[in-house]
């Protein structure tokens, strides 16, 4: 370990055998997870539940502790729950300069420090967030709006194996090249010439993450570990609406930190108010060498026009694509696609929204069904998956903030015929606001305008196109300029996958093909799933792949005439 950290716990050493496994895992693309999803005190303990929301509940209406953390304490922080709590805790305040000088201090040692020492700390930090798993799901329940197990799941263990994938890949990348090499070159008449050379990986800069309100930590962690793990200090800027789950991570990230012997500030936390602006200049610094965002469009394209001293990695929106052509279960499609739109609200960066049906209908098992008996099919799906009030509110949660609502409400005013978007009445909380999803049929010609448009929340269409054909073209079109996170197929006809398979691949989007079980588009597994694309405008980056984590740092090296061999044969 390095000369600071003599005597402290040797993380490396506790979680090798998780690291190498997780290394392993990146490559092979199959099923791995380190952190069980499932809430069960079976797995986590008997005690783990109600431990959990105790922890959650001490936090409440009192400032946030985070020892040595620079800034002015109890600032800012003005947190509601969708579930109507108010959550009345407060946070340190800290300049952008600040923040960013602080930062770049505590990074020249966190720099010194080998990548097995920095992958030990990252793994530890992550077995502390699993061990807190009830607690953050709790924390991402009351400011997100995720059904609990959702937020125990996406926010907890699915995030949580997010960041050990970043720290997997970004560990391998530093190790690809050897420490230390003796390079000896023959010459034609006398001795060789010799050089040593050492090769150290060195981080970039001070990083920053600007978090988003829905999925603050599953979006989160990835370029939070992928830059720790390379050698850089973080600043983490989260949402306003959704501080909460990223003090916790930072408050254990500089526990772990202090105790492996490094400067805490290597990670900060930089809460605003609501309406504060602190994103913009944290992320334009001259010092700021790294940007990792997940939100909106149009900040995504100005952080990509204006964080230019940057390596900038954002996940923003796009037009998420169903064609369908023909199927041979159309329940189960049905069943699938009702679920995918739910759940969360249609919150997810993943939710279909543009579903594509020839006007002349999908073939099916249940024979032939236009578009409009295909949208009137599936919102009598829907109306069969919530029409239990508590099944309702375990799968839609609530919607996150009032501009969601105000999109179902104007999604009200579009398309010729229009189901759902109805009120649902949470059985726990009368405070949250829910909508069923609404789905109204578009032509694909005449209502173009409304469909190239991104409608975060639960709204999608159903749009009659000229023929699969014309959909797929369509899909290549729409993403090829306004981007997509997910597009899916739904075909009985080998031709027609491989058409749309080519059309995929012409858009930059990854494609799901006859989802009709329990897999849905939606969701996305760590260690075998790529998640966004760097290949369409919806992202300039992908969850997780090698360019995730190889702009986060340089080898550097070193060279000197190589000493004289000793008595022994050996260098000095």
């Amino acid at each position: 370990m390095s000369s600071s950290a003599t005597a402290r716990t040797d993380f490396f050493a506790r979680h090798e055998v998780l690291l190498r496994r997780a290394a392993d895992a990146v490559t092979e693309r199959g099923y791995f997870s380190a952190y069980p999803e499932s809430p069960s005190k079976s797995v986590y303990g008997e005690e783990a539940p109600a431990a959990g929301e105790a922890a959650f509940r001490a936090r409440l209406d009192k400032p946030f502790d985070l020892p040595g953390h620079p800034g002015e304490a109890g600032a800012v922080g003005a947190e509601v729950s969708p579930y109507g709590l108010k959550l009345g805790i407060t946070y340190p305040r800290v300049d952008p300069a600040e923040a960013v000088a602080v930062a770049r201090t505590a990074g020249r040692a966190w720099r010194r420090a080998t990548p097995d020492e920095r992958a030990g700390v990252a793994a530890e930090i992550l077995a502390r967030l699993n061990a807190a798993s009830f607690e953050m799901a709790h924390a991402v329940h009351h400011t997100t709006g995720q059904p609990f197990v959702m937020a125990f799941q996406a926010g907890g263990a699915n995030a949580q194996d997010r960041g050990l994938e970043a720290v997997a890949y970004a560990w391998a990348a530093q190790k690809r090249h050897p420490a230390t090499a003796s390079w000896v070159k023959p010459q034609r008449k006398g001795e060789p010439i010799a050089l040593d050379k050492t090769f150290t990986p060195v981080g970039r800069g001070v990083s920053v993450l600007v978090a988003c309100n829905t999925f603050p930590t599953w979006n989160g962690y990835p370029g939070l570990f992928a830059s720790l793990v390379t050698g850089n200090p973080v600043i983490v800027k989260p949402h306003a609406n959704a501080v909460l789950p990223l003090a916790l991570s930072v408050r254990l990230a500089r526990d772990v930190l202090a105790e492996a012997g490094f400067d805490p500030n290597v990670v900060l936390l930089a809460a605003e108010a609501a309406d504060g602006r602190s994103a913009q200049p944290l992320a334009t610094h001259p010092d700021v060498r790294i940007v990792d965002f997940t939100g909106s469009t149009r900040f995504g394209d100005w952080l990509e026009d204006n964080a230019r001293q940057a390596a900038v990695h954002t996940e923003k929106a796009g037009l998420n694509t169903v064609v369908l052509d023909s199927t041979d279960d159309y329940k189960g499609l049905l069943r699938n696609l009702a679920f995918s739109l739910s759940l969360y609200s249609g919150q997810m960066c993943t939710t279909p929204q543009n579903l594509y049906v020839p006007r002349s209908g999908l073939r099916g098992d249940q024979g032939v069904k236009t578009p409009a008996e295909f949208a009137a099919d599936l919102s009598g799906a829907l109306d069969k998956l919530l029409g239990d009030p508590q099944r309702a509110a375990g799968t839609l949660g609530a919607l996150a903030t009032g501009a969601v609502l105000d999109r179902v409400e104007k999604a009200r005013t579009v398309g010729s015929v229009r189901y759902g978007g109805r009120p649902v009445e949470h059985p726990e909380y009368p405070q949250a606001v829910l909508r069923t999803p609404l789905v109204a049929v578009l032509d694909a010609t005449e209502d173009a305008e409304v469909y190239r448009a991104e409608w975060f929340g639960p709204v999608s269409f159903v749009i009659a196109t000229d023929s699969t054909e014309h959909s797929l073209d369509l899909l290549r079109e729409t993403i090829g300029r306004f981007g997509a996170l997910t597009a899916t197929v739904h075909s009985t006809e080998e031709p027609v996958l491989e058409a749309a398979r080519e059309a995929a691949l012409d858009a930059g989007v990854h494609l799901a093909e006859n989802f009709t079980g329990q897999v849905f588009v939606n969701q996305s597994a760590a260690f075998s799933d790529f998640h966004g694309s760097q290949a369409n405008p919806a992202a300039s980056a992908t969850l997780t792949d090698p360019a995730f984590v190889t702009g986060r740092f340089a080898v550097l090296q070193s060279r000197r005439p190589a000493t004289p061999a000793d008595e022994e044969g050996g260098r000095a």
